[in-house]
């Protein structure tokens, strides 16, 4: 493969695209308030003119002498908008990426010579390295992780071994936090003493713990300044998660010089995580919610062993099934879908799968072997493997080859230009991993001319494809101004992107199992924690638990369980929070919630606040509402031109926003050339109608599969009308003759007296 053309790369967007850091944030469109008003409309407008056919009499045509109806019957336009709000209404949520293209200037000219790095340095970056002496617990001091996922193998060894006191002393306030969020007043007021005093005497754990408390009020007065303080005494001790902590405030303040600082080392330790832990964290920022609904179709994916389709999967791969042990043995060896990592039911599954024949488990088995998971380490096999896996053209498993070549393991010896060859192989077939370790080649000049230009490029291709490595490669050279313009807040942001898959992260995964477990208590503390760690989606998933259960959250407050108050001011706080992460959802419904009035005095002056900051972030839905509070002087001044101004730019960002912004400007033609009309008030007057009109679409039409009754009930109005117009043809004088009905006039004799004729 040859060097790239660096402008061929740069302008190819599809090779060369660094999403700029905003992956978690999406653009969220409902158009709620307008839709469910004109699905009202319309609904009442069919089913009264459907009833009126049968509750009116109906009257002769002089003309024609044809019975009619008095009420005009229901359109096929009206059925077509009540699908179409219908439709509108159902689909609420869809994301858009935000991907940032960067151009020859953003790129600096690097070292470029024929001395190649000390191969020692290649250490830093193996994939394979030694893991036997390196834990999660190593990795994150002071985790959670006893509490949640206890090692039954090491109960023996305890007792050899026994925990440092000060240790077990703080794991058992721990129990005690996760128990009183059931229990409340007392109990966590005692719980809170016992952190403290272990913060007293420098456990760096408790004091971390402490901080928690105070900057989310549980059982203390919240106080930033003593959250921080304290997570301050905690990070200078070595604490991860007090680190984390810190460096989301710094980054929140703007005060890059620190927080880039901080999150430098919590990426690099994440790294490590990669690279040397067999057990890196299962991280899975599930979001359970879909804007105002529980999001059941992640929920579902979500559920481990006890899931029906990992079962019926289980049992397809117990038949024999290739292609079911393999997918199982994915699930094992990766923790996916909550079930639990297994690497010897992983590797065992493998084995199953390459025996009938499935190609896709030899690389993994490669994998395996190479890493030492749930096996004895052995180069030699993991090298069998993967190159058997390339043969079936699995092209990911050249860059296991590669990595093996780098080393020297498993080979006679080092061969850097094999091991290029064999990168090459697979950036040529859009592996991620390819571009990866081409990157760290170029980087250190291991085998080929040191170029960091050349590297930087690579890191960009492979960082547009997810690769976490080089976020952080292209983090530092953002950091050091090396490759790349010195640029702190981008270096923040992209080594925040990689601290979070440290091993702190598996709290997501706990939080998740507590929440289908229906422990939501427990659930919402997980979530806290990773919230003020900085993680948009658990901000966002502790908000909405608030918002959701009320009480039933068990949010712990100042003194027992949150007041109304707390509780939405907590929830607040923290939608707040996601907003400024990209989560423009979150904004909207800060808004929504002053608006409306929804557990806090509305107030229309924040509502637009809120809608400003959205729209910052160029947010449709949020330009949409600015355009409303302008057309009718809530919150904004009265001002139609502005009214337009966002009515326009909503259609412009969002082109799905047509038939709302359509009607919403035929509105402010309205009011503008009658302003004093009934037009105007009747306008007016529907946004009294939307809560309860809203309220009801929502239990009644949207919930059960009422959408579906009502659908009925229109298709049977529509039946009854056409077989009653049927039956009125079809009587003697057009439909109007017998029963009840009115005699028809005599006929219009001719000149001579007699009837015509047809």
């Amino acid at each position: 493969m040859n060097n790239p053309n660096p402008k061929s790369i740069l302008c190819n967007p599809k090779k060369v695209r660094l999403t700029r850091i905003r992956l978690l944030g999406s653009e969220f469109r409902s158009y709620d308030f307008l839709i469910s008003r004109l699905f009202v409309i319309q609904a009442e407008c069919f089913i009264w003119r459907g009833l009126g056919l049968f509750f009116t009499n109906p009257k002769r045509n002089p003309a024609t002498g044809e019975m009619r109806s008095r009420r005009k019957p229901p359109c096929a336009a009206h059925l077509i908008i009540l699908i179409l709000c219908s439709l509108l209404l159902s689909t609420r949520v869809t994301a858009r990426p935000f991907v940032l293209v960067l151009s020859q200037d953003d790129l600096k000219d690097g070292p470029v010579d024929e001395s190649p790095d000390d191969p020692s340095s290649v250490a830093d970056w193996d994939e394979f390295g030694e893991s036997d002496a390196r834990s999660d617990d190593d990795l994150d001091p002071g985790s959670w992780r006893p509490i949640f996922e206890p090692d039954e193998s090491n109960s023996n060894s305890a007792e050899e071994f026994p925990i440092n006191p000060q240790l077990e002393e703080y794991y058992s306030s721990v129990r005690k936090m996760v128990a009183a969020v059931s229990d409340g007043g007392r109990a966590m007021e005692d719980v809170a003493s016992e952190i403290e005093s272990a913060a007293a005497t420098g456990n760096p754990h408790a004091q971390s713990l402490l901080g928690f408390l105070y900057n989310t009020g549980m059982a203390r007065e919240r106080s930033g300044a003593k959250a921080f303080m304290y997570h301050h005494f905690a990070a200078d001790s070595g604490n991860m998660q007090s680190k984390l902590a810190l460096a989301y405030t710094y980054s929140r303040q703007d005060v890059h010089d620190k927080a880039v600082i901080l999150y430098a080392e919590l990426a690099e330790a994440a790294v490590n995580s990669f690279l040397i832990s067999k057990d890196s964290p299962v991280i899975e920022p599930v979001r359970i919610h879909s804007g105002a609904e529980e999001n059941k179709e992640a929920l579902r994916k979500s559920r481990g062993e006890e899931d029906e389709d990992f079962q019926i999967l289980e049992y397809q791969a117990q038949k024999g099934n290739a292609v079911a042990m393999y997918k199982i043995g994915i699930f094992y060896y990766f923790g996916l879908r909550g079930v639990r990592r297994d690497h010897a039911k992983a590797l065992w599954w493998f084995s199953k799968a390459v025996d009938k024949g499935e190609p896709r488990s030899m690389e993994l088995l490669g994998e395996i072997y190479a890493r030492g998971a749930g096996v004895k380490r052995n180069y030699t096999k993991a090298l069998e493997w993967l190159t058997l896996a390339s043969k079936q053209k699995l092209y990911s498993a050249y860059n296991g080859m590669g990595y093996l070549y780098v080393k020297g393991y498993g080979v006679e010896q080092k061969n850097y230009t094999k091991a290029k060859e064999y990168f090459e192989k697979a950036a040529e077939n859009e592996e991620a991993g390819g571009h990866y370790n081409l990157g760290v080649m170029y980087l250190k000049g291991i085998g080929v001319k040191k170029d960091v230009k050349l590297a930087c490029k690579y890191f960009i291709v492979a960082a547009n494809a997810g690769q976490p490595k080089a976020f952080y490669q292209l983090a530092k050279m953002f950091h050091t101004g090396i490759g790349l313009k010195k640029n702190l807040p981008m270096a923040t942001s992209l080594y925040k992107l990689v601290a979070e898959r440290g091993p702190w992260s598996s709290l997501s995964r706990w939080a998740l199992e507590a929440y289908l477990k229906g422990e939501i208590g427990k659930a919402f503390l997980l979530y806290s924690r990773m919230a003020e760690l900085g993680y948009e989606v658990a901000q966002s998933n502790a908000a909405w638990i608030l918002d959701k259960f009320g009480e039933a959250s068990m949010c712990m407050g100042e003194s027992g369980f949150c007041t109304d108050a707390e509780r939405h001011q907590r929830a607040h706080s923290l939608w707040w929070q996601a907003s400024e992460q990209g989560n423009e959802h979150a904004a909207l419904l800060i808004g929504d919630a002053y608006y409306y009035g929804r557990g806090t005095e509305r107030d229309y002056d924040r509502a637009a606040d809120a809608y400003m900051h959205a729209k910052s972030q160029s947010n449709a839905q949020a330009m949409f509402n600015l355009g409303y509070m302008h057309e009718h002087g809530q919150g904004l001044p009265l001002d139609l031109h502005l009214a337009k101004r966002y009515y326009d730019q909503a259609l412009e960002i969002d082109p799905a926003a047509k038939l709302p912004v359509m009607l919403a400007l035929a509105s402010l033609w309205v009011r503008r050339n009658y302003a004093n009309s009934f037009m105007v008030d009747l306008i007016d007057s529907l946004p009294g109608v939307y809560p309860k009109a809203d309220e009801w679409i929502k239990n009644v039409v949207m919930e059960e599969g009422n959408a579906t009754i009502l659908a009925l009930f229109v298709c049977l109005l529509t039946v009854l009308y056409l077989r009653e117009r049927q039956r009125r043809q079809a009587a003697p004088g057009g439909g109007g003759g017998g029963g009840g009905g009115v005699a028809p006039p005599p006929l219009r004799p001719n000149d001579n007296g007699a009837p015509l004729v047809n």
